[in-house]
This record gives structure tokens, sequence and C-alpha cells, in this order.
């Protein structure tokens, strides 16, 4: 039988499109993200005694396109350079038969702020305006014991070896928008493009040097030569 869920907060983080989210969770630490609890949840009483715990699970829905795209029987995964199937049931992939998704990742307390209670997190892997439906603390005895095995994503939170530099022009952007260093926006870029955020099949495209993302309400510009991404520009999205 059918079940109808409904949110007990939003996903606030640096990602404001698909292009450049860490593909785990704890990949990436830059950058401020928020558990915006909707008002019916801000309620200070319902976590009590999550001080104890330094990550939660987040449940949550991917609502970005794939409420409406449909499942998939096999995916493609990143991990496999998106040239190799694999049942959707043995990858993360968000083409499911219900579109829901779980991500450990650590949360740094709660806050009130004139707009309610949100929850503070790192190592976020989400995008901006994510609905969440539930959360659960994490429990390193339960959750990661001994003698578990990781198929084929082996080493998933090795970083690629690659240098991240930033032009003169792109450096400038940088200190404008981010001028008091709250944002933590150039090691959020650093720690983005240190994962490679480009698909697995780039290596059919040998040719493309220049890529784009977005974090926050900005355009973030880079080009690869040989193992570095140089970025070029950061600016305002509007700007582009």
């Amino acid at each position: 039988m059918p079940f109808t869920f409904s949110p007990i907060g939003i996903i606030r983080s640096p990602y404001s499109d698909k292009f450049g989210i860490p593909r785990q969770p704890g990949l990436v630490t830059a950058g401020s993200a928020y558990l915006e609890l909707l008002p019916d949840f801000a309620r200070e009483e319902a976590f009590k005694g999550i001080e104890g715990f330094s990550h939660v699970w987040l449940i949550f829905v991917f609502h970005d396109a794939c409420l409406t795209a449909g499942w998939r029987p096999t995916v493609r995964p990143p991990r496999l350079g998106g040239r190799e199937r694999v049942g959707v049931f043995a990858s993360r992939a968000p083409y499911r038969p219900n579109p829901i998704g779980i991500s450990a990742v650590e949360h740094l307390g709660l806050e009130r702020n004139p707009t309610g209670l949100r929850l503070r997190l790192r190592g976020v892997d989400l995008l901006d305006g994510t609905p969440v439906l539930d959360l659960k603390p994490y429990v390193p005895y339960a959750d990661a014991p001994p003698g578990v095995r990781s198929g084929f994503a082996v080493d998933g939170a090795a970083a690629h070896d690659w240098a991240v530099a930033f032009s003169p022009a792109a450096a400038a952007g940088v200190a404008a928008a981010d001028p008091d260093g709250r944002r933590q926006l150039r090691l959020l870029i650093e720690q983005v493009l240190a994962q490679d955020p480009r698909p697995g099949y780039m290596d059919r495209y040998p040719g493309r040097a220049g890529f784009a993302l977005r974090l926050y309400d900005l355009r973030v510009h880079w080009q690869v030569q040989g193992r570095t991404a140089l970025v070029t520009a950061v600016g305002p999205d509007a700007a582009w």
C-alpha cells in the first residue's frame, strides 16, 4: 500500500546545482550547511541528547527531477567511470523505485535565529532545497561493523591527486564574494575541484578543458591543465 510522508525540514547548502555536489558525504567539509526545521518540528526537546552524537543520518528525498524521471533497474555509477552498469540496488543512484536517500553527516549543534530553529551540519552532499524526512543518530558500533565489504566503492573517500590553483582574477573574485572568509569559499572551491566533479565519461571528450559550476549564488569557472584545475573566474551567477 502507498505511504505518505511529510518533510521535517529543508537542507540549505552551498550546492545550488547538481554539478559539483560531492559524490559522498564527508568528502568536502568547507562551506556552511543547515537543516532548517519546519515549524511543527522546530522544538528543542525533540533533539534532547543529540549533543552526545557527532554524526547523524539524514533520510531525504531526491527531489530535483528524480521524482518524475522514474526508476531504472541498472545505472552507471561514477565510481566505475560511468561506463559499467550495476543494479540500482547495488548503488546509491537517485533513480530508484522510491527516490529516497541516506547521508551520514557531522552535526555541529542547534541554533535558533529569527527565522526558526536549524541544525548546523558539515560534510553535506545534498542539493540546496533538499527535503529531509527524518534524522537519526549515527551509532558506530552498529552502523560501522568490522569486516564489512565495500564492493566496487573502494577508497571512496580518497581525493584525486589534482592540484587546484587560482588565477589573479579568480582570487579577486573570491575575495569580493567572501570578504570576511565566513563562507570558506576558497577552501570550498579547492575541496570540490580536488574531487574532480566531472562526469566519469569525460575521457570520451579529451579536447574539452573548460568547465563551470555553481556554489551558493556564484559561478566558478575552471580549466583542466594536466593534473591541475586552474580556477579562472569566480563571480555572481547573474553576471554570466
